[in-house]
């Protein structure tokens, strides 16, 4: 084995018969985002280089790395990375995670990833959270423009009228209390697809019914997190005043009380730079459903299922983790020091799209240090600023904070456990799955990719096989 190879093995923590040329970034776990930042810097070291963000980019896989490491010696300039020499020799090229791969054209966000740019129709995250309502914003993405006075009214009036759970759902929700709160989002955001309008089994659901359903689950969502909640605390749902916003409304019935203003702008805020993300995994699964024709209510049941996992928005609960298991800002340093030597990712850090800081991380800190000022505890804020500063130093391998990082630590100022940090931020993302979904089917199309194969072929079954009791 070359010693590039041995480097790789060791950086990575994994025995050297699995650096193949078949491995590559993000093909096993330990070669996620981390492994890659910690790779770099020990080809830093070994070729005594400056390892650059396009270099980073195309070290993606062993051959590109050994490419790079034969044109190198120690204290020495690599030599140019040639493309073929940056691809394993394959019969097709494998895009795996669909990584680089657009599967369409959309109108609804844009993301610049290398800039931090985040923008929904156009309109910058930074103008509409600085100054729009979540149901401005909600409306922006399902129409595809903002609306005037008149439209406004009466959308908001819509979602107010759809606000009230099917009673079986209800029940269903109180059956659940003792489920984890996305479990339970889950199985009842299933189950009001059996209380929508009947059609016949021949029938799809058309662009309007879509829109009319998407339009209730923005409604709905939020109440069954809310129900949920209360079930589980003891208490019965409450139900909010018909003239509350969307976000004193949630409020009101997750805490069981009025809430306070700096709470409902940082609620309202935080739906804002939530509410769409672009193709992430949970819109793509949005999207497949919506492609095989499954419908709206099956659409956001598979983003909502998609969503809950630990690598994509259930990495939002575990974050919160992270004041605790840093304890002081003190030891911040530290404790970014002992996770880089395990090779262990230190959450809220880090981003697929994004090379920079996260565009919507500035208005979630904000949010913070108004509710952290309000409560006259800013212990959690200084943590995660501690950390943030201690993460300086890899910001330039695109590990820079993300939305995760500040969020968590809001919704414990306000009171409510870290397991809803997840469903919190799936009330904001629905707007955008909604859009999705619609944009999806406004000009559908099967979403069907394909697997390289790379078993056995040509397998005879024995003709002496027998299996026990047949």
């Amino acid at each position: 084995m070359s010693s590039v190879d041995a480097l790789i093995a060791h950086t990575l923590g994994i025995g050297e018969d699995r650096v193949t040329s078949a491995l590559e970034y993000q093909s096993i776990r330990e070669w996620d985002s981390l492994g890659h930042v910690s790779l770099m810097a020990a080809l830093e070291a070994a070729y005594g280089v400056t390892i650059d963000d396009e270099l980073t980019l195309a070290l993606r896989s062993v051959p590109a790395i050994r490419a790079f490491a034969e044109g190198s010696t120690p204290g020495t300039a690599p030599a140019p990375l040639s493309a073929a020499a940056s691809e394993a020799p394959q019969a097709h090229t494998v895009h795996r995670g669909l990584d680089g791969v657009r599967f369409d054209r959309t109108t609804i966000t844009r993301i610049d990833g290398a800039e931090g740019v985040l923008e929904y129709r156009g309109y910058s995250i930074h103008d509409l959270a600085g100054r729009a309502s979540f149901e401005e914003v909600a409306y922006l993405l399902v129409y595809g423009r903002l609306p005037d006075a008149d439209a406004l009214r009466a959308f908001e009036k819509e979602l107010r009228a759809a606000r009230e759970l099917p009673r079986p759902v209800l029940d269903l929700a109180r059956s659940l209390a003792g489920a984890h709160p996305m479990d339970a989002l889950r199985t009842c955001v299933s189950a009001l697809g059996a209380f929508g309008p009947r059609r016949p089994a021949d029938t799809d659901e058309s662009l309007e019914e879509a829109r009319e359903t998407g339009i209730a689950l923005i409604a709905r969502i939020p109440m069954i997190v809310a129900a949920h909640h209360a079930y589980r605390s003891g208490r019965e749902p409450s139900i909010p005043a018909e003239e509350t916003s969307y976000a004193d409304a949630f409020l009101t019935a997750l805490l069981g009380e009025r809430p306070t203003a700096a709470a409902v702008r940082f609620i309202n805020k935080g739906f804002i730079v939530h509410a769409d993300h672009s193709s992430n995994a949970s819109a793509f699964a949005a999207r497949v459903a919506v492609g095989s024709r499954a419908g709206m209510t099956a659409a956001l049941t598979a983003a909502v299922a998609t969503f809950a996992g630990s690598v994509h928005g259930g990495a939002a609960e575990r974050v919160v983790r992270l004041v605790d298991q840093v304890g002081s800002p003190e030891r911040a340093a530290e404790y970014v020091a002992e996770l880089r030597g395990r090779g262990e990712p230190v959450m809220g850090f880090g981003h697929r799209v994004y090379r920079t800081e996260d565009p919507r991380v500035r208005h979630l800190r904000d949010t913070v240090v108004e509710l952290s000022r309000e409560r006259g505890d800013s212990g959690g804020l200084d943590i995660l600023d501690a950390v943030a500063e201690a993460m300086r130093p890899y910001g330039r391998y695109g590990l820079a904070p993300n939305v995760d990082l500040y969020a968590g630590l809001a919704y414990r100022l306000l009171g409510l456990p870290d397991d809803l940090a997840v469903p919190l931020f799936v009330v904001g993302r629905t707007a955008g799955w909604v859009a999705q979904a619609l944009e999806q089917q406004s000009n559908n199309v099967l979403i069907r990719p394909l697997l390289e194969y790379v078993g056995p072929r040509g397998l005879r079954y024995p003709a002496d096989r027998t299996v026990a009791g047949r």
